[in-house]
């Protein structure tokens, strides 16, 4: 018996998909797709040019008035046909975004279902889209609200999460009555294809999702677009701000959630091997390439001395190896620039002065030498003023800051410029109180080492960590995707003779 799960077949070259159909456009630029355990080429994808994208809108325009207009409760079936199929499909699903991302099998299996989450969340929409009436709001004067889809919405995805951040945006988009194009990560596309035909297949009508594959020309061309009314992005912060800025220029609708430098404090009085635990799954977890990952261990008092070697330990001990094997804790980065760009932080973390108590350079995986691997690496003594302390490495590197007390973390952690997620450790109650309600950053765990929110809740940081006023899926997310309307009726017996000329009071 195999230990590696069945990979579905993928196209050589994967392409766009408008107007409910894969469409191939001869003569576009073509981009490598690589498989980042054997570091060699699994495919192409087409990068989109801006008349595709023009092609892409007119196909979701058209298809808007007819979805608009459907029962929101028939558009709830449809996703529920879609949210079964997706169950069936989901270790399919996953094999592909640990062929092409690189993540572990088991770990892609986890995204999947935080996805399908979502689409269960979305199934809800009857409910969701409920308005406001009030009887009687004056004499003979009733009102109430009603929330109305937008039009054409766009999603822009980063390569990290290729299932699980499209479905806190596409979801509830469609069930609001909104038509979607998705551009997802040139560098892991297939998916984004198998889940079109995933729709498809549950009857979604033609030209309600659409996907563009491309770069920088796609994004461009869909921020440009009149016709694109709203923009939800995941990605870096200078891409984030650039879309924010961009869009509300343009009088869009734009929710840009960037980048993170995620934060875990230990206290004296915390379990240590729990912390331990929490530390090792939640820097170490998917090559560390999550915006929730977390990159910065905030050891208070005598912690340091205590859990450090702790940490060594395991981090050594990791199983590195090609995700498709099910006993794999770590698989390889995405793509070599990604290799050497966290090497390179590395690098500049020793010559900094920080101490490296586990070295992952240069690490090679028996069977897959050519592979994008990375090895954990461990610093102490990170201060402040590093830049390992002050960017985001997105990948294996854990760095331990060492304080004195509570309120030196939590001045700390308030100081840094990103504020997406962060957690602490401990058994003190008030500790745990006073964290939380004082911590500047958007989701907090308490002995709860990555804190995403669950489906109804909404996804979302604070500071450089998120652009616009609303965060991802949950209540906020139908928010986003809708506008409230609010209409007051009387009919004539009720209306009195002769015109008014002041402000309407309540009579």
């Amino acid at each position: 018996m195999s230990n590696q799960p069945p990979v579905p077949v993928i196209p050589n070259l994967i392409s766009q998909w408008i107007g409910g159909q894969p469409l191939m456009h001869p003569g576009l630029r073509l981009q490598d797709v690589y498989n980042p355990a054997t570091g060699q080429v699994a495919r192409q994808v087409e990068l989109a040019s801006v008349e595709v994208v023009q092609v892409a809108v007119e196909s979701a325009k058209k298809a808007f008035p007819a979805w608009a207009d459907t029962p929101p409760i028939r558009r709830a079936r449809i996703l529920n046909k879609f949210l079964a199929l997706l169950n069936e499909a989901k270790d399919e699903l996953a094999a592909i975004i640990t062929q092409e991302h690189g993540k572990v099998f088991t770990d892609a299996q986890g995204e999947v279902m935080r996805g399908i989450d979502i689409v269960e969340f979305a199934c809800g929409i009857p409910q969701l889209l409920k308005g406001d009436f009030t009887d009687q709001v004056s004499t003979g004067i009733d009102n109430w609200t009603l929330r109305q889809p937008l039009g054409v919405v766009a999603g822009i995805t980063p390569f990290n999460f290729p299932c699980m951040v499209p479905c806190w945006m596409f979801p509830v988009a469609l069930a609001a009555g909104n038509c979607f194009i998705l551009k997802p990560s040139e560098r892991d596309p297939a998916l984004s294809l198998f889940m079109a035909a995933l729709l498809k297949k549950a009857g979604l009508p033609d030209g309600v999702f659409n996907v563009v594959q491309g770069d920088k020309v796609a994004v461009d061309a869909l921020l440009e677009h009149p016709d694109v009314k709203a923009i939800s992005f995941v990605g870096s912060t200078p891409i984030a701000h650039y879309i924010y800025q961009r869009g509300a220029e343009l009088g869009k609708r734009v929710q840009a959630l960037g980048g993170a430098k995620n934060h875990m404090v230990v206290m004296p009085d915390a379990d240590l091997d729990q912390a331990v635990d929490g530390l090792i799954g939640a820097a170490y977890g998917s090559a560390g390439e999550r915006c929730m990952a977390i990159s910065v261990a905030v050891l208070v008092g005598d912690v340091a001395d205590k859990i450090v070697p702790m940490l060594a330990e395991r981090a050594r001990a990791l199983k590195i190896k090609n995700g498709m094997e099910l006993d794999a804790e770590m698989g390889p980065v995405i793509t070599r620039q990604a290799l050497e760009r966290i090497e390179g932080y590395i690098d500049i973390g020793v010559n900094e002065g920080a101490s490296l108590v586990v070295d992952g350079r240069g690490l090679k995986v028996p069977g897959h030498e050519q592979g994008f691997f990375t090895g954990g690496s461990l610093f102490d003594h990170v201060t402040p003023d590093m830049r390992i302390y002050k960017e985001e490495i997105f990948g294996p590197v854990l760095g331990c800051v060492r304080v004195n007390d509570f309120n030196q973390a939590v001045e700390l952690i308030n100081a840094h410029e990103f504020g997406n997620g962060v957690s602490c450790y401990t058994r003190d109650g008030n500790v745990a109180r006073e964290f939380g309600r004082r911590i500047q950053v958007g989701m907090v765990g308490i002995n709860v080492p990555i804190p995403v929110p669950m489906a109804w809740h909404g996804f979302g940081g604070w500071k450089k960590s998120l652009f616009g006023d609303m965060h991802a899926y949950g209540e906020e997310g139908v928010r986003f995707y809708t506008k409230q309307k609010s209409i007051m009726q009387r009919w004539p017996e009720t209306i009195a003779k002769g015109a008014e000329f002041v402000m309407p009071t309540a009579k």
